[in-house]
């Protein structure tokens, strides 16, 4: 075998399926007719998240790993491979005892290889190591033991640059195995297939930046292509990428467009990589761009992806037989090593549903009504852009945990909206509901510790500004909003038309509001308050310390202190976008239309009350009520709940400063927002009669007309001035009458006409200029 090669050759194989692009070139090079061609057959998963029980179309861990069996019993050269999130976000059985279960049905399913996902290192970079990757032992590591390779070419020591993760392939049942913790090579057939890891280079925004502050997260694609090179100097006959990084939708152009990262990753691999496996975006494609399969089994042990090659070793050629996704829940399991290898990992499954059920079976209070996650018009796909009277929930139960002086006493707290990883809805059969431990555990599955520290309201502006994320460097990352979850009595208004970093007009803490210089205290979980989900700008927080208490801990003293009585679902908007017009006026006249533009006045989720209309008053004055749109879609912000607020100031309004204030009668969302409202625009008409007026003969009589805009009618008194005499009078439904004394010469004359104004309207004025004739 040569000890190098300038590059992959494919053959276009007979039984080529599944394929969405360009075919694959054929190779014209003859192989020697003592050749022994092999068929390879790579199973790729993704994003399992400790899912061991069947939902739905998710098949569970034993009928997962029977699938494997079944697929590995047809063809016994079969790597099983997996592009990462294997544990992590985990449901109650498995996150309630470390992941271990999973560990060992994976273990059991015969894992050979994984890329390290961001969900790996929830718990840092040395939990990985010391307990994931480390040798299961009863005493001294009872909740380890992962007996499959995890790689990441693109995480380094910080130290000296060294890939991060341990070769642990001394331990790994194949004699074969080699690592250096960004690469896995194997050799089955005689066919040496190497495999090179990646995780997504936003992993320092997705986990805690403290708990891997001892590697650096490199580029995908220049390592991948290192690496790869390395493999093929090296003797890897096929190279194959698997990657914690994904298409953002399931369409081929997503898959290879340079606007996205997955799509620059498909672009700059090298032709050694023969094959992209994927994951992250927990979407299933089974794409072949420019000939190479770039797929993703989407998530939760629903499917595999099944790569078939053709390699042959001697004349150096790779090809490519067939791709598809199989369906793990309906394959047939016929082969009596999958039977057997389905009722093992069943075993598994059952003792940790028996422990997580003795576990989680206690009960902590009950509910009113459902705490939702904020959803997208199909009622069912999570919006982390939204917010959720669940997040807003855990935001306030983290406040009143860490509330005491010795624990900070915080006035404010925040809440990531991707550590919900799942609704509270307590036990089914309607409403109240209990809620048990393993519910309330299924919520926030990452055991953070709560931290306390010092912000002033300048800087908690600058974490509400990045709600519009951007990664360090500036990039937009794959979710371009997060909506923060918030504790009780603080109250945001923000514009989205401005520009980025001075969109947050408005904060509030009960009422007051929030001054830039003055320091408050706030509290978010350990994720968060390292600047996790690239809020950065708690990191600018001075007195931080960890208070110790566990986010799930923290529920459940507050579900015993508030919900032994139902807990009622807080429904009402703390976060209103509030969108002024272009050119909007310093303030508004009495009987001037006020328009503006609101939205987020609606939560999102299934069972979310909303309002049909907001109830508007300025000061005590109750003016028309402003329809809302409620209509929900699939853009991930938080624009849902629309009204285009448009009336007229009624003359019973006070004039100076006001608050104009909205209220949502069925949510409860009340708000105000400072208006000044000064007097009506007075309109005055004065005309004369008769219209010859002759000296000495004629007393000119004056008609008068006062209006205003919103104004009826218009009261006060009107002040003639002619010929050097002044004339005063009250008007009467707005009108008035003078009549002026004779003009003793003839000539030009000017009236002036003033109307005096009143409380709410101003004063105005008019001339008139009239010709005295002598006779």
């Amino acid at each position: 075998m040569p000890a190098s090669r300038t590059g992959r050759r494919f053959a276009l194989a007979t039984s080529l399926t599944g394929l969405l692009a360009a075919p694959l070139a054929v190779v014209t090079a003859a192989a020697p007719a003592h050749a022994a061609p092999v068929e390879i057959q790579i199973l790729g998963t993704n994003d399992f998240h400790g899912r061991l029980l069947p939902n739905g179309a998710e098949a569970g861990a034993a009928q997962f790993a029977g699938a494997v069996e079944q697929l590995r019993s047809e063809n016994p050269n079969t790597i099983f491979t997996a592009a990462g999130d294997l544990i992590g976000a985990s449901t109650f059985d498995s996150f309630i005892q470390k992941d271990k279960p999973t560990l060992d049905a994976l273990n059991a399913a015969g894992l050979d290889v994984s890329a390290a996902g961001n969900h790996e290192f929830d718990q840092g970079y040395n939990d990985l190591v010391n307990r994931v990757m480390a040798p299961f032992d009863a005493t001294a590591n009872p909740y380890g033991g992962a007996e499959w390779q995890y790689i990441a070419a693109n995480v380094r020591k910080k130290s000296n640059g060294s890939y991060a993760l341990p070769d642990i392939t001394s331990r790994t049942p194949d004699v074969n195995d080699e690592s250096d913790g960004g690469t896995w090579t194997t050799t089955v057939g005689g066919v040496k297939v190497g495999f090179i890891g990646g995780v997504t280079e936003e992993l320092s925004s997705l986990v805690s930046p403290a708990g891997i502050a001892d590697v650096q997260v490199s580029s995908i694609i220049n390592e991948t292509n290192a690496a790869a090179d390395a493999l093929k100097a090296d003797g890897a006959d096929l190279v194959i990428l698997l990657v914690h990084e994904g298409a953002p939708t399931t369409s081929l152009a997503a898959a290879q467009s340079n606007d996205n990262p997955f799509g620059r990753i498909v672009n700059g691999v090298d032709n050694d990589v023969s094959a992209i496996i994927s994951g992250h975006t927990h979407l299933a494609y089974n794409h072949n761009i420019n000939g190479r399969p770039v797929v993703s089994a989407g998530q939760y042990g629903t499917n595999l992806n099944k790569l078939v090659f053709t390699v042959d070793p001697v004349a150096d050629t790779v090809a490519l037989d067939s791709q598809s996704i199989v369906a793990a829940s309906s394959l047939s399991l016929t082969a009596p090593s999958a039977v057997a290898k389905k009722a093992e990992v069943q075993e598994i499954v059952d003792d940790a549903v028996a422990k997580g059920n003795v576990l989680g079976a206690v009960e902590l209070g009950s509910i009113a009504g459902p705490f939702d996650r904020a959803k997208l018009a199909n009622g069912t796909t999570e919006n982390r852009g939204g917010e959720s009277t669940l997040g807003n929930l855990v935001a306030e139960v983290q406040r009143w945990a860490t509330s005491t002086p010795e624990a900070g006493g915080a006035q404010i707290a925040f809440m990531n909206p991707g550590g919900l990883r799942d609704d509270m809805r307590g036990n089914p059969g309607g409403y109240p509901a209990k809620v048990t431990y393993k519910q309330a555990a299924n919520v926030q599955s990452f055991a953070n510790t709560l931290f306390n520290m010092k912000m002033t309201g300048a800087q908690i502006k600058t974490v509400l500004e990045q709600q519009w994320q951007t990664n360090p460097g500036g990039p937009t990352p794959s979710r371009p909003f997060l909506r923060l979850g918030v504790s009780k009595g603080f109250f945001v208004t923000y514009d989205t038309t401005r520009a980025e970093g001075d969109r947050v007009t408005g904060m509030w803490l009960n009422g007051k509001a929030i001054e830039s210089a003055t320091q408050y205290s706030v509290t978010a979980n350990s994720f968060l308050a390292a600047g996790g989900d690239n809020f950065r700008g708690f990191t600018q927080a001075t007195g931080k310390r960890d208070t110790g208490k566990v986010d799930l801990q923290a529920m459940v003293d507050y579900m015993a202190a508030f919900a032994k009585t139902p807990l009622p679902v807080n429904t009402n908007q703390q976060h209103v976008n509030v969108t002024w017009p272009a050119g909007a006026p310093r303030f508004y006249r009495l009987g001037q239309n006020v328009a503006l533009s609101l939205s987020s006045l609606a939560m999102t989720g299934p069972s979310d009350p909303k309002d049909a209309a907001l109830a508007v008053k300025v000061g005590n004055t109750v003016l028309a009520s402003q329809p809302v749109d409620n209509t929900l879609g699939t853009a991930v912000f938080d624009d849902y709940g629309k009204s285009a607020v448009s009336f007229k100031l009624k003359g019973k309004t006070r004039t100076g400063k006001q608050m104009l204030t909205f209220t949502g009668p069925t949510t409860g969302t009340t708000f105000s927002l400072p208006i000044d409202v000064r007097k009506a625009k007075g309109e005055l008409k004065a005309r004369t009669k008769p219209g010859r007026i002759v000296k000495g003969e004629t007393r000119t009589r004056v008609k008068i007309k006062a209006s205003a805009l919103g104004i009826s009618p218009v009261t006060g008194k009107v002040i003639v001035k002619a010929g050097g005499k002044k004339y005063t009078v009250k008007l009467k439904k707005g009108k008035a009458f003078v009549r002026l004394a004779k003009f003793a010469k003839a000539g030009k004359k000017r009236i002036v006409v003033k109307y005096a104004g009143s409380r709410k309207v101003r004063s105005t004025k008019e001339v008139i200029t009239i010709r005295v004739r002598r006779n």
